[in-house]
């Protein structure tokens, strides 16, 4: 399902680098990404879901090389393969929850809406505690009520790779609760890969497998390569 080999990206005015020789996920498997703040969990989540490319290596996601792929290209995988919870929900502030959920029937051109996904995304909105909201804009939501219409999107058209970035960071332990089950339920049913981004040592339990991001992370290789040019 993730096949990552001799990786290597770089923030290089931040001094940042990630390098990892060699990753592999299983396709249905349940990961937790984890690590301090800072130690490149989001920027290996958006590495995997072909938001940005690696500065050499290769990354091969659901069967496909996305490092072969123009940035076109990687965007409609993303639309056609995988389901994103962003750190800041990305919802769309014309739209209503309803709509935010089934955005991804908006924009992938092989998705059909129609009644039963709508009532789908009812059902889902409805598990997660939002049924009675999915007329409000986001302006009138909190700001765990975003995050889990975000938690809904991500669900709604089955895809082969879920990709969550701190999905529980603003909820209670309830609504935490009632999310990490959703991905879970939900997942499973289908046997798409889950890779949660997460600090929560209680929730650990729940995933098959733990990676700790700190271990690819490598705050001086950049900063300390800059240094030795300018003295050369």
């Amino acid at each position: 399902m993730i096949n990552i080999c001799d990786l290597e990206f770089a923030y290089e005015l931040e001094g940042f680098a990630l390098q990892v020789d060699s990753l592999s996920i299983e396709k249905g498997q349940r990961v937790a990404w984890t690590g301090p703040s800072g130690s490149g969990k989001t920027t290996l989540l958006q590495l995997v879901a072909g938001i940005v490319p690696p500065c050499r290596g290769r990354i091969q996601s659901c069967g496909v090389e996305l490092t072969d792929l123009t940035d076109a290209s990687r965007r409609d995988f993303r639309i056609a393969n995988v389901g994103l919870v962003f750190q800041d929900f990305a919802l769309l502030e014309y739209l209503n929850v309803l709509d935010n959920i089934l955005l991804p029937y908006r924009i992938n051109r092989s998705l059909l809406l129609d009644k039963a996904v709508r009532s789908r995304a009812e059902q889902l909105a409805s598990e997660l505690g939002l049924g009675q909201l999915l007329l409000r804009r986001p302006k009138h939501l909190s700001h765990g009520e975003r995050q889990r219409v975000a938690v809904c999107r991500a669900l709604i058209a089955d895809p082969q790779l879920v990709l969550a970035d701190e999905p529980t960071a603003n909820l209670d332990s309830d609504n935490a609760a009632r999310v990490l089950d959703a991905l879970d339920r939900h997942t499973s049913r289908s046997d798409a890969t889950l890779v949660v981004v997460t600090h929560d040592e209680d929730v650990m339990p729940r995933f098959d497998r733990k990676i700790d991001v700190s271990s690819f992370c490598n705050h001086l290789q950049v900063a300390d390569a800059r240094r030795d040019a300018g003295e050369r």
